[in-house]
């Protein structure tokens, strides 16, 4: 896990666009059989929820049930991220006293619309990296905003509520809700922080569940927000390096070196030029692929 520990926490909140996202599985909070089982699953990170996944009466046990369950650990490689209740909410402020106090790796606050929203979560948390729903209009907006604050370390499009929001209709190319996307993946990148791709609703539907990852992964998503253990296999495939872009990274790298060796500034791999830009990503495509294999190696 030492690779795994180098991609996670060096230079902090910002150094995690190396670290595989692929998959990240949203599990009940008041949930422990689905807690416990998730300590098991091929899953890059876990979202532990206390909000929309818990009804009103369950808040205060579910925020006790997640607590005990994150304190026994158990969760290996997976990263895991609390989703709280909204600051203006009768839970929220709990759930972030909470969260203060547990063994998580982030926090995860709904309907992000200003940094200010961060600051008032981060007065509570303390250093507890923060990761931010991006679900309503408002939030799309300023996501530049957003995404440049120093305790922010994640992205997570909510589009089931961006769809609602807009009055928009969901379709299978997602054309309602393209340009949020695209915005919060420019914001994201400008800022060097994660960014994940909103849930595919079907579960049952492996081949849109498929089609709507590689969108998301052309678009320059790190991975997909999934809502059941069904998902997790697709979205590591789409979402990881294939083992052509494996040795296509490995044959840009060697071409180059080779070619700077010779006094040369650019090297020639399969009819295309290669420069220094296209080596910077083939590393990290090695440095994600390594990672990869150190998970499936638990």
């Amino acid at each position: 896990m030492a690779l795994l520990a180098q991609l996670c926490f060096a230079g902090g909140a910002r150094a995690m666009l190396t670290r595989p996202f692929r998959s990240v599985l949203y599990i009940p909070g008041s949930k422990a059989r689905a807690i416990d089982k998730a300590r098991g699953l091929p899953v890059d990170a876990v979202i532990l929820d206390l909000e929309d996944a818990v009804a009103v009466e369950e808040k205060a046990r579910a925020r006790a049930t997640l607590a005990e369950a994150l304190a026994e650990g158990g969760f290996g490689h997976r990263y895991r991220v609390v989703r709280i209740n909204g600051l203006d909410t009768g839970w929220g402020r709990d759930d972030a006293r909470a969260v203060a106090d547990t063994a998580c790796d982030a926090v995860l606050l709904p309907k992000v619309e200003s940094p200010a929203q961060i600051d008032a979560l981060a007065a509570i948390t303390g250093d507890r990296p923060v990761w931010a729903m991006m679900e309503t209009p408002l939030g799309i907006l300023e996501a530049r905003a957003i995404a440049a604050h120093p305790r922010l370390q994640g992205m997570v499009m909510g589009t089931n509520d961006l769809v609602k929001d807009l009055g928009a209709r969901a379709t299978p190319d997602r054309v309602a809700v393209m340009a949020a996307l695209g915005h919060c993946v420019l914001a994201a990148r400008a800022h060097g922080v994660t960014v994940i791709d909103g849930v595919y609703n079907a579960f049952k539907d492996e081949e849109g569940l498929r089609a709507e990852c590689a969108q998301g992964r052309d678009m320059g998503f790190d991975g997909k927000t999934l809502i059941h253990p069904a998902q997790i296999d697709t979205a590591n495939a789409v979402f990881g390096p294939s083992d052509a872009e494996i040795d296509l990274a490995r044959r840009q790298i060697a071409a180059y070196e080779a070619a700077r060796a010779e006094g040369q500034g650019v090297a020639v791999v399969d009819g295309r030029i290669v420069e220094n830009l296209h080596v910077d990503t083939a590393r990290k495509v090695l440095a994600q692929a390594e990672a990869i294999g150190q998970i499936a190696a638990e």
